[in-house]
């Protein structure tokens, strides 16, 4: 049977565009992808890299501080939402253009409109036109949503949170993921005056408990206003202000409200519940094995639609994945495990591997860990503390894990995360010099555990 294309994509973010552009620019395959709105997908648009921008952004004003107690004469005249925003949405373009670019350059077809499938080996495009393809891989993503509470429609989400008009005096961010931790601490740099509520006992929950309270507690220091244990109960208009009631009997006015409650897969309305053998998880996502590949043998699906571990890097890595098993015969698995990690809070944090709690339930561990003011900020007068942490098995010596929180984490665990992912003892840790004076050199000089367990 012969097909108009060998491979069609749906969707146009990091893990789609890989496949696509590696599956015909490297192997020769007729390639078609379809996205219905920008390319790029959540990191690129309306993700990782304008929130890294707003990070950048929210980190002057204490720059700024910290200068004059350097000796600098420096004044901070405020921030101008307006100027950024043009440029940031301005570089966005410039990198969907580049998405673009490189499907176009490397023979990929693109149809700018959504698609369904019809069959295990047809598409249908939103304007009717159907497309016959070998394989299908969809790419969907993932989109944020909004708990079921009386007036929730008035909050906004991590996607409308780029395009806001002004920024608010006041705001309230509710959950304590990473997206609501980061955006707590961006919004707080710019100046807006932030709450922050969370139903758990602690923010960043799933990773390590001693990490994430010392993001908590700097956070706070910050002056970002933590409430734990705490839950919108209903939110109503009040003038151009948002009324909000909270389980901890607040009643407040903010001037925006916005949800990271969670995110869910895109994978709804693409045709699947015509496919007998397209199985979905209890968030809806696309269910698939270890190459991606979904019951029907035809079809595959990759990034946070599969919702497995929903990063970018992950997503374009399953990517690579798909294209070195179906086109060019051999067959590989995506390793989910040791991944590096950042989460791009103020102060930052870095992760790889076990918390010291999942080492602890898995085999006897020692826990190497320093907690100490930096050289910089503990020159400039400033009482910001910093983490690094090592889980070290005490039968095989192997580290199995490493958590920092300080400014630059996510450089340093890219780095660290090479080494663990080698396998490398405490011992191999131990013989390395340090890079003296940096905060990194103590992932080194630790020579005594802290504790056991």
């Amino acid at each position: 049977m012969s097909f108009d294309y060998d491979l069609f994509v749906i969707g146009g973010g990091s893990g789609g565009v890989r496949a696509a552009r590696v599956a015909a620019g490297e192997t020769g395959a007729k390639v078609a992808l379809a996205e219905e709105d920008r390319y790029g997908g959540t990191c690129v648009i309306r993700g990782c890299v304008p929130k890294k921008l707003m990070v950048f952004a929210s980190e002057y004003p204490g720059m700024v501080d910290e200068a004059r107690a350097y000796g600098w004469d420096m004044s901070n005249s405020g921030f101008d939402w307006g100027v950024f925003r043009v440029k940031m949405h301005a570089e966005l373009d410039r990198l969907e253009g580049i998405y673009r670019n490189i499907l176009k350059n490397n023979g990929v077809e693109t149809f700018d409109l959504r698609a369904r499938l019809v069959d295990a080996h047809t598409v249908e495009l939103a304007d009717g036109t159907r497309h016959s393809a070998k394989h299908i891989l969809i790419a969907a993503g993932g989109r944020p949503v909004k708990p079921e509470v009386p007036g929730a429609e008035l909050g906004i989400t991590s996607n409308e949170i780029f395009h806001l008009d002004k920024l608010p005096e006041s705001i309230l961010i509710v959950g304590g993921g990473y997206i609501a931790c980061e955006f707590a601490g961006i919004l707080n740099g710019l100046g807006v005056k932030v709450t922050q509520y969370y139903r758990g006992a602690q923010i960043l929950r799933g990773f390590d408990d001693e990490a994430r309270g010392l993001v908590c507690e700097e956070m706070c220091q910050n002056g970002i206003d933590v409430h734990l244990g705490t839950n919108v109960l209903e939110m109503t208009q009040e003038g151009d202000a948002i009324r909000v009631k909270a389980t901890n009997g607040d009643n407040r006015l903010f001037d925006q409200v916005m949800f990271a409650t969670g995110r869910v897969p895109n994978a709804d309305d693409l045709g699947l519940e015509g496919l007998e053998g397209v199985e979905r998880g209890r968030k809806g996502q696309i269910v698939v094995d270890e190459y991606s590949q979904t019951g029907v043998p035809s079809v595959y699906a990759i990034g946070d639609v599969t919702d497995r571990v929903n990063l970018t890097p992950v997503a374009i890595r399953e990517g690579m994945a798909f294209v070195e098993t179906v086109f060019r015969g051999n067959p590989t698995p995506v390793d989910h495990e040791l991944i590096p990690t950042a989460i791009f809070t103020q102060p930052e944090m870095g992760t790889v591997g076990l918390s010291e709690e999942d080492a602890a339930e898995q085999e006897p561990i020692e826990v190497y860990a320093t907690s100490f003011k930096p050289m910089q900020s503990a020159f400039a007068g400033k009482s910001d503390r910093v983490l690094m942490k090592l889980l070290v098995s005490r039968e095989t010596r192997k580290v199995l894990g490493c958590h920092i929180v300080a400014p630059g984490a996510g450089e340093m665990i890219q780095l660290a995360g090479i080494a663990i992912r080698m396998g490398a003892t405490k011992e191999d840790f131990d013989r390395t010099v340090a890079v003296h004076p940096t905060m990194s050199e103590e992932i080194v000089t630790m020579k005594t555990a802290t504790r056991t367990a």
